[in-house]
């Protein structure tokens, strides 16, 4: 079985922050999405790796858990070993308390009693490490009887506008066995969130409960706004006589207009700060982040002979003035 190095598909390093993590997830995913590479295999390959990667870097606990495998890992590597050879016993999930006795089945037997199928989305080097084994390979009968295993995670990628992600959107879903789940996008959701519903996946074997619904959020492209993070940038004309002598500008936020100073002598690419009129933070949605609105002066267009005489007049005037 393949060690995967999950820092290494997030190209980030061992020491890397929860916000390091899952800005580099975010890049990676808006590069890989198969809405972006239709038809590229690789690609979604990829993007399975990627999410893999962040389902394991964003968890503590997960994290710490293959962290600590990850060590012992190399020390048995350098020391010689095969890794089709590693002992995955202690990492591999145990049943709790009582006596337990073990009884090593077939794969063919296994299927025939219980089912196929594992973790949706995820490798089998996942599935080891964080449940999902099989009896003979990882799973056992307890003399409290077998413990079912959970029905399959699912995930399913969500597209929002931009308006949908600043207010939240609700969304149906359909399922072929006549399912229907109203799925909830919170308010500052952006490409790379994560939404869990819990019990909303595949259902499992008798007697064992379903397993999770994953929505990937991704935020679609807006013909006015630029979002980073929290923030929004915008770019607002402003004629070339309110540059020179100041005025007053509307800015719009994906909320509301304001009017934005524009003081006088203002220079083509300012960027003025409008604070809290950005997106909804998302885990405190009551708080906002900014908007950043850079000034792009529109020069003025079919002059008439007395307008030009006029600017002529200025420039004249300009050299006697600096003098």
């Amino acid at each position: 079985m393949e060690y995967k190095d999950y820092y290494k598909t997030l190209g980030v390093s061992k020491s890397a922050t929860e916000e390091e993590i899952k800005k580099a997830y975010r890049k990676l995913a808006r590069k890989y999405h198969p809405d972006v590479n239709p038809g590229n295999k690789m690609a979604e390959e990829t993007f399975k790796d990627i999410n893999e990667a962040y389902e394991v870097l964003s968890d503590t606990d997960k994290r710490a858990k293959y962290d600590r495998f990850g060590a012992q890992w190399r020390q048995y590597e350098r020391a010689g070993g095969r890794p089709e050879d590693f002992d995955w016993a202690q990492w591999q999930a145990q049943p709790g308390g009582g006596r337990s006795y073990t009884r090593t089945v077939s794969p063919e037997e296994f299927e025939e009693l219980f089912g196929g199928g594992g973790l949706g989305g995820f490798s089998e080097f996942f599935e080891t490490l964080f449940g999902g084994g099989r009896p003979g390979f990882g799973g056992d009968f307890t003399g409290r009887g077998y413990q079912p295993r959970r029905g399959r995670d699912q995930e399913h990628t969500i597209e929002v506008t931009l308006e949908e992600a600043f207010q939240g959107a609700t969304r149906l879903l359909q399922w072929e066995d006549g399912r229907e789940i109203r799925a909830r996008i919170p308010r500052g959701a952006e490409t790379g969130t994560r939404v869990r519903f819990s019990g909303q996946g595949s259902p499992g074997p008798a007697g064992s409960e379903p397993g999770d619904l994953y929505l990937n959020v991704v935020v679609l492209p807006h013909p006015v706004f630029q979002r980073e993070g929290d923030d929004l940038k915008v770019t607002v004309p402003v004629d070339l006589y309110t540059a020179v002598l100041g005025g007053k500008v509307d800015v719009s936020s994906p909320d509301q207009t304001v009017k934005l100073t524009i003081p006088p002598e203002t220079a083509n690419g300012k960027v003025f700060r409008l604070r809290g009129l950005g997106m909804p933070r998302l885990r405190r949605p009551e708080e906002r982040g900014d908007l950043f609105a850079t000034v792009e002066i529109q020069l003025p267009q079919n002059l008439s002979e007395k307008e030009k005489e006029l600017f002529r007049q200025l420039q004249e005037m300009r050299p006697k003035a600096m003098s």
